[in-house]
């Protein structure tokens, strides 16, 4: 199934589980606001694709549970939504552009039913785009990949970030499906191992061949002559950086050193033309994801801890940015990116 989707019988939103992966494959159910937002935070769902799918599933949620009598009022409970779902992670753009894109959708409504069914009906689109949109970018992408490379990786950019597909792992199946033999080594990616749980789960379910590492061997690996390409994801692409799971700015400048091409793979709802790396919120992660694993207790209970969710890769670090719209090199004019 796809990572997110909605459920037509039970008015809700369906989704993978991927706090759960690799041990346990479960497909769980939100059916209030509240249960949405607490699987956006606890990264039951996560991914910027997967995210502004899911803000947009979460306003025809909203709509359908809001027991508003007239078109204002049941506009105003979508308002309080969008506020409620878009504060659940700021850094993360697409999660607050598939709100605001459903909310846009209201425009074209003339009664209480019809926003309900125009909000659905646009929320559908977006998740049914992400999938295209993936398809385009892994085809652009998979031309920047020779047959026998192997390529790095950073957290999950596959299709459990996204509706289906993938955008960094997109790019990899695309390449895979077009006849070229591609191995995958994966960063294990602390301090949630989204690169080893999800990843390397997602590449073996396809039979991709793939060896995990942990985050500190980057550098050796590619001093060793491992790693012919860098590919990973965002989470929000400004005009001088590309926001990614903290350890992708290590790895990019890893790359440069070691002249690796680093290839970042994003669609074009994860740009951001109006800010730039200074006025972006970094995520801060609960302390406890790092001084525990799961339940075992791995680091002393009241140690201080540091745990943003992402950090800025500064474009110049980045040899291109693959979208469904093409490869585009530096430098790089978000402008013409978007036109």
């Amino acid at each position: 199934m796809r990572t997110i989707d909605w459920n037509d019988d039970s008015n809700s939103i369906v989704m993978i589980d991927q706090t759960l992966l690799p041990m346990e494959y479960k497909v769980i159910e939100c059916k209030t606001l509240a249960s949405l937002c607490e699987a956006i935070k606890s990264l039951r769902v996560r991914g910027a694709p997967a995210l502004g799918a899911a803000g947009a599933y979460g306003i025809a949620l909203a709509a359908t549970l809001s027991s508003a009598s007239d078109m204002d009022a049941l506009i105003r409970d979508l308002n309080v939504a969008a506020k409620t779902i878009k504060a659940t992670r700021p850094t993360a753009v697409n999660l607050a552009w598939g709100v605001d894109r459903t909310m846009g959708a209201i425009s074209d409504a003339y009664d209480l039913s019809g926003i309900k069914d125009v909000v659905l009906a646009e929320a559908k689109n977006i998740a049914d785009e992400d999938v295209e949109t993936n398809k385009k970018l892994g085809k652009h992408g998979a031309k920047l990949l020779e047959d026998g490379d192997t390529v790095m990786t950073h957290c999950n950019a596959g299709k459990m970030a996204c509706v289906d597909w993938g955008t960094a792992l997109g790019v990899i199946r695309s390449a895979v499906e077009a006849g070229k033999d591609i191995k995958v080594i994966a960063c294990e990616t602390r301090p949630l191992n989204q690169g080893g749980r999800i990843t390397t789960w997602e590449l073996m379910q396809d039979n991709i061949d793939v060896t995990l590492i942990s985050d500190s061997m980057s550098g050796h690996v590619m001093s060793k002559g491992m790693v012919d390409k860098v590919i990973v994801g965002a989470d929000r692409i400004t005009g001088d950086a590309v926001f990614n799971k903290i350890g992708t700015y290590t790895h990019s400048v890893l790359a440069r050193e070691h002249e690796i091409p680093f290839f970042v793979a994003a669609p074009i709802s994860t740009f951001d033309p109006n800010n730039w790396e200074d006025t972006v919120t970094i995520e801060q992660r609960d302390a406890n994801e790092l001084r525990f694993f799961k339940d075992v207790q791995i680091a002393p209970a009241d140690v201080k801890v540091y745990n943003p969710a992402f950090d800025a890769t500064p474009m110049e670090n980045v040899t291109a940015v693959i979208t469904e719209k093409g490869v585009f090199y530096p430098p790089f004019l978000l402008d013409e990116l978007l036109a």
